[in-house]
């Protein structure tokens, strides 16, 4: 008999939109929920730590800010795909946040007169990133996981892979997950349960996401029969470092850095000319894949890598070593290159996954007793394009909302009766399917091809054949034998995890895939050289994916419009 774990509130994933999970639920029910947080890694080596430029929120409505200019900056950055009433609940909701994490200890940078300080970042009218050096997420994280040290009732299970979610009538019960270190099978009995693990953004291969950022949540609500919303749209980030991806926070902009040619030419100024550096991700990386295009790039002599510069030379040595020591560190370490003295290399990068597990603004999905909050959930604030700095604001409005919600669910709720059938019929297909599976293909170079497939047929810029090719590739790559494991070790088997990982990478990229090409217009960071035009008649509406036995199902759900017509964007 699997040993069945017991826990009010289970919380997947151990970034900031889960850290900021379990502190609402313990805080909700002050003390008398119990809260569980399984991570596959060590809680402070979640991708989160990673996020460099800034938090976005209204601080300083009386210097010429407002929520109404949040609002508005952020649906026009989201092509106008974004729910206009979600926008509007998030962002007022967001300087309670950063006032909280002050609170806790957040160590953020200051103005001379001792507030907190704000940079400027791309598509905002006004400059509301609050940041603490280029190392946002690290201290984010760190305050969040300390915190979390103050309730008892948080208990973590780090190493700890989920492998499936127990759903009975619409209703979630519990979950299945393999202890790493000791290569155990265990279910956990819950009455409500927070999915927070992050993007998809290693489907690519150049990303900015560490290697775990896999899309194992996303397929575990995909499988319990939640929808996963708008999938099609990556945003890729204009500066990943070449040739490692590593990124170039936008704050490097925000403080005054150029981007630049091959010919030494600020080339925004064509594309975007009031805006210029600052503008949208998507319009500003769009930019740069037409000047590489069009012969203004470089070429990396070691990889071969298509590139431009980013050139902050011109900041001086004090400001980069005051506000950006984080990626100057990162250009020294990984690159050589000294920006105090060299222009950097980039070129736009695998960066967030706008689409992702539909949840409404109070966080929940349609499963009943499951919430999802962060990169794995798609609340419609993004739409078709984030601007930077509301990734980590929207971790932590809607893990607080996750959470809050999840407790008060849990407290009125009875113990679930675990289904041992659905539990067995887990484990059978864990151990009898794949770990004892067979099959020649390794899967890393499967992993790879994947990746390869999606580099070429899901960038910057998309067409309809290049899709439709992909889709093709990748469901051949699929129907070869992959589920087998060669390390037969119990303990620490990443080999079966890495294996785990790949069936949700090739159920998530089909998704993407599929989705965009059935969408026949450009939007945001969907960019259709045969739809070159934004369709509102026909595609102002999100895209919805259902699990099937064969290939996604594909619905689509109205965008919610409160106040703001679309209309064309200019930067």
């Amino acid at each position: 008999m699997t040993e069945v774990l017991v826990y009010d509130v289970v919380i997947v994933g151990s970034g900031i939109a889960g850290l900021r999970a379990a502190i609402e639920a313990a805080r909700v029910s002050k003390g008398k929920c119990t809260v569980a947080v399984i991570t596959k890694l060590q809680a402070m080596r979640s991708h989160s730590v990673c996020a460099e430029g800034g938090t976005a929120a209204v601080l300083y409505p009386d210097e010429g800010d407002s929520f109404e200019s949040h609002i508005f900056d952020t649906i026009k950055g989201s092509d106008y795909l974004a729910d206009q009433d979600t926008v509007e609940f998030f962002v007022k909701a967001m300087p309670r946040e950063i006032y909280m994490l002050e609170h806790w200890g957040m160590p953020w940078s200051r103005t001379d007169d001792g507030r907190i300080a704000q940079r400027w970042f791309g598509g905002y009218s006004f400059p509301r990133a609050a940041f603490a050096g280029d190392r946002v997420g690290f201290f984010e994280m760190q305050t969040l996981y300390d915190t979390t040290r103050k309730f008892e009732n948080i208990h973590f299970f780090e190493e700890w892979y989920v492998t499936s979610l127990l759903v009975e009538h619409g209703v979630f019960t519990g979950l299945t997950a393999l202890d790493l270190k000791s290569g155990d099978f265990h279910a956990f009995s819950s009455k409500a349960g927070v999915i927070a693990t992050g993007g998809a953004g290693r489907l690519y291969s150049f990303a900015t996401q560490g290697y775990s950022s896999t899309p194992d949540g996303l397929s575990l609500a995909y499988r319990a029969g939640a929808p996963i919303e708008d999938m099609e749209f990556f945003q890729f980030h204009p500066t990943g470092l070449v040739p490692s991806g590593i990124l170039i926070t936008e704050g490097a902009r925000g403080d005054g850095g150029i981007l630049i040619n091959s010919e030494g030419e600020r080339f925004m100024k064509k594309y975007a000319p009031e805006k210029l550096d600052l503008a949208s991700r998507d319009v500003t990386s769009r930019a740069m894949i037409t000047e590489i295009q069009e012969g203004r790039g470089l070429k990396d002599p070691v990889s071969g890598m298509e590139h431009l510069l980013l050139d902050l030379r011109h900041l001086g040595a004090e400001k980069i070593k005051e506000r950006l020591s984080g990626i100057r560190e990162i250009a020294i370490k990984f690159k050589g290159l000294d920006p105090i003295d060299d222009p950097l290399p980039v070129r736009p990068v695998c960066h967030y996954t706008m689409g992702g597990i539909r949840t409404n603004l109070h966080a929940e999905t349609p499963i009943l007793g499951l919430w999802s909050a962060g990169e794995a959930a798609c609340v419609n604030i993004n739409g078709a394009n984030r601007l930077g700095c509301n990734s980590t604001s929207e971790c932590l409005v809607f893990g607080a909302e996750g959470g809050a919600g999840a407790a008060r669910y849990a407290l009125n709720q009875s113990s679930h009766n675990i289904q041992q059938q659905a539990v067995s019929q887990e484990e059978k297909r864990l151990f009898d399917e794949i770990f004892h599976g067979a099959g020649k293909e390794n899967p890393y170079e499967v992993r790879d091809e994947l990746r390869t497939i999606m580099d070429n047929c899901a960038y910057v810029y998309r067409t309809g054949d290049g899709l439709e090719a992909g889709l093709k590739q990748l469901r051949g790559l699929r129907s070869r034998s992959f589920r087998h494991v060669d390390d037969q070790a119990k303990e620490y088997n990443t080999n079966f995890v890495n294996v785990l990982e790949l069936e949700a990478m090739f159920e998530i990229a089909e998704i993407v895939l599929a989705g965009a090409l059935a969408r026949t217009e450009s939007r945001g960071a969907h960019s259709r050289l045969d739809y070159p035009k934004r369709d509102d008649k026909n595609w102002l509406k999100h895209t919805l994916a259902y699990y099937t036995q064969d290939t996604p199902r594909f619905e689509y759900a109205p965008v919610t419009i409160t106040k703001y017509q679309p209309a064309e964007r200019h930067y």
